[in-house]
């Protein structure tokens, strides 16, 4: 760790450390509080250090320390905001490999640990927040079980046994005897696995973002009834709303001026960036207000959608909220139509810095590719985006440096970090347009755009699209082998045999 502080100070009240985590000097001393020991009931002093883990967050470290009966533990909590989704990193650990061992993990206070293999289970309330590696957490785990091992031994020897065998399997796990799954998933969105190939991606490892569900919500403390369920949610909304037309309102189009009721509007929930970038083609005709609820607090709130069409796209529908609640705000970009037959692969070469001014949208089934830097990004890395290629770039670095923490760490070797501080260096460059480069976007689902740098499409000779056909896999990550329209396209063909007669 970084900065840390050798102020020493045993009059320091908790409320100067409450303090010190609004502050941006991350040079914060190190405070010292007396507390009270839970196993000898003697005073033992806490440390606290509020640091900041370069390209992750600011966190909070704790550490208490008894003299009088060796009492030690320590935690981490985190003093940024809760992060608008959850996450969920999966990591294969394959036997004899102690790097993947000594990966460091930030495990949030409301994480979960998972062992598919040995149907293995570590709950938030097990394991408190805390900054280790793969082999210090499942050591830990199994120092924890075998604490009361004697005792089960006497009153359930059965059981006693049944956890002697497991310890024998989580032991091997730990030292790399064993292959296994190792699952960290926050509903915070504040936990944290190493990537060791940073900024490349790492084979052995998944990462997902995922909205939290209402009782996720209800442990994060946003929401006041915890015991609130979906289905209590939807009958309380419908009878909330039994008064509310079915059909959405709209505003006029005139009412303020010409696009401007539609501009404010959108401006309201979504942010300037989005709106700047779609009002280029067209001002919708009508804003439709239709009552939602907060994905966040799940309190009511309006959501505002438009339609409108981008000249050799498509129809798209902008959807875009915010909460009065917990001043929440969220934007959505989603393609009109059905679903496209073939996916679509769009390729352009940036040569000048006209090329960096074209328009954007990047879908959530899209992935990002730029063959220069040998970076590859899946599918649905950073969401759907309405922005530049300039705008991408930056957003690739952003996030980039957001999701590989620990860059530029003192626990980081020196071949690795001047690995890192070169890629960041040549992705810099490409805005600089020092020598043309290549952004693929590549969308099973077509919904992807790069506008044209001339009137005519065709006339641009450095933009090229491609369609493909799906692959069975990429349908199925889709959804779309489940799908049965058969009923559908029954009822379909009726209707029009029967207009026609």
């Amino acid at each position: 760790m970084e900065n840390m502080g050798t102020y020493d100070d045993s009059n320091v009240d908790v409320g100067s450390v409450v303090e010190a985590i609004c502050l941006d000097d991350v040079d914060t001393p190190l405070y010292k509080v007396e507390s009270l020991c839970m196993r000898c009931g003697e005073n033992g002093m806490t440390n606290f250090l509020l640091t900041l883990i370069p390209n992750f967050r600011k966190i909070l470290l704790s550490a208490f320390e008894c003299p009088h009966c060796g009492e030690r533990n320590n935690e981490v909590q985190f003093a940024g905001e809760i992060q608008p989704r959850g996450c969920r990193y999966q990591l294969n650990v394959q036997s004899g490999d102690l790097k993947m061992l000594n990966r460091q993990i930030v495990k949030a206070e409301l994480a979960t640990i998972k062992i598919p293999e040995l149907d293995f289970e570590i709950p938030p309330e097990a394991q408190r927040g805390s900054l280790s590696t793969v082999e210090g957490i499942l050591l830990r785990a199994a120092d924890g079980l075998d604490v009361l091992q004697e005792e089960r031994k006497k009153v359930d020897p059965k059981t006693a046994e049944a956890i002697e065998l497991f310890l024998v399997k989580l032991r091997a796990c730990a030292t790399g005897k064993l292959s296994f799954t190792f699952i960290l998933d926050d509903p915070a969105g504040n936990s944290y696995i190493e990537n060791i190939f940073a900024p490349s991606m790492d084979p052995s490892m998944n990462i997902k973002f995922y909205e939290r569900t209402l009782e996720q919500q209800a442990a994060l403390g946003y929401l006041s009834d915890s015991s609130k369920t979906a289905e209590g949610a939807e009958q309380k909304f419908s009878v909330e709303n039994k008064d509310t037309p079915s059909t959405a309102t709209t505003e006029p189009h005139g009412s303020v001026g010409a696009a401007a009721a539609g501009r404010k509007a959108i401006a309201e929930g979504s942010s300037a960036e989005m709106v700047e970038a779609l009002f280029r083609y067209s001002a919708p005709e009508e804003v439709m207000t239709f009552p939602s609820s907060c994905g966040v607090c799940a309190n009511q709130c309006e959501t505002r959608m438009f339609v409108t069409h981008i000249p050799y796209f498509q129809e798209v529908i902008v959807m875009a909220s915010t909460c009065d609640g917990c001043g929440y705000r969220n934007s959505e970009l989603k393609a009109g139509g059905s679903i496209p037959a073939k996916g679509k692969k769009i390729t352009v070469s940036i040569k000048n810095v006209t090329d960096l001014s074209r328009d954007v949208i990047k879908s959530d089934t899209a992935g990002v590719i730029i063959p220069e830097l040998d970076l590859e990004l899946a599918s649905g890395t950073m969401g759907g985006l309405v922005t530049t290629v300039e705008g991408l770039v930056t957003k690739i670095n952003e996030n980039l440096e957001r999701v590989h923490g620990f860059t530029f760490g003192d626990s980081l070797d020196g071949n690795r970090k001047t690995r890192w501080q070169d890629f960041r260096d040549r992705l810099n460059r490409l805005l600089s347009i020092e020598e043309p480069w290549t952004l693929i976007i590549d969308d099973a689902l077509a919904n992807s755009f790069v506008a044209p740098a001339t009137d005519d499409i065709n006339d641009d000779k450095q933009l090229k699209f491609e369609e493909y056909e799906r692959s069975w896999d990429q349908n199925e990550d889709l959804g779309l082998n489940d799908m049965d329209t058969s009923s559908a396209d029954a009822a379909y063909d009726s209707i029009n045999l029967s207009s026609k007669n």
